[in-house]
Formats: C-alpha cells, structure tokens, sequence
C-alpha cells in the first residue's frame, strides 16, 4: 500500500486551495483520510515541515509574485493569498523574506516597472470577492 498517496492528496490540496481563508488543518488532514495528529507527524516526516508552515510558504511565494508584477495595495495582496490579519502577513512574510512587503516591492519593483493593473490581477487570482464587485455579503444579490 502506497502510505504516500493519502500525504500527496493532501499536499495537492493545499497546493490547489492555498488562496482559501478556510483551508485548515482539520480539511486539509480530510483529504488524507487522518486524524489532525496524526496527519501533521506524517506530513512532517514525509517533507521536512508541518502543513501549516507549507501552507504559509506556498501562500508568501504567491505573495512575493503579486508585489513584483501587480499595482495592488499590500491589504488587498494579503487576503488574495489566503491571509486574514494583515499584521499576520507582515509578520509572516518578513520572517520568511528578510524584508517586510513594502520594503520587498521597494527592492524588487525597479522604477519605471510596469505594475499589472489591480483589476486585471484580481480577475488573475480567481475573480473579485462578491464584496468587492457591489454585492451585498448576506444576500449574494447586486443592491
């Protein structure tokens, strides 16, 4: 039996879904068919991190591509990659990066680059949140 499969599920998940606020660990180990537990020693084991810190990487590499090419404010980059708290982000990405998303746009973005406008980069990463087209958030309808 193939113990990896259920891991891979898993990871593909992750990999598919890492822009979902909702994506925890308790889903993600659903896809593995484990126990929370259990399922973060095996995945540990098999890659060297736990689920949640491979979550939070593959979600700071999104992160790191849309302050080099999108004219999107950091807030707005923070929740397309799954982030909730902006002081979160911040504090995740400059423990990864070294630097903070400000300071990483400031080094990476040269003067006179050509950002994507913020619209095109929001359709980009799956659409506008139905708030953020004028919908109301209770109802799903335009007012």
């Amino acid at each position: 039996m193939d113990t990896m499969r259920p891991l891979r599920l898993a990871k593909d998940a992750m990999d598919r879904d890492w822009a979902d606020p909702d994506l925890d660990l308790a889903a993600v180990a659903g896809h593995a068919g484990y126990s929370r537990f259990h399922f973060v020693r095996a995945f540990k084991a098999a890659y060297g991190e736990t689920p949640g810190r491979y979550l939070t990487h593959r979600r700071i590499e999104r992160a790191e591509e849309l302050l080099r090419a999108a004219d999107l404010s950091v807030t707005e980059i923070c929740h397309l990659v799954g982030f909730s708290s902006l002081g979160t982000f911040s504090t995740r990405f400059k423990t990864r990066t070294g630097l903070t998303p400000v300071e990483y746009r400031a080094r990476y973005v040269r003067a006179g680059a050509s950002l994507i406008p913020g619209c095109y980069a929001l359709l980009w990463a799956g659409g506008f949140p139905r708030h953020a087209a004028g919908q109301d958030r209770n109802s799903g309808e335009v007012p």
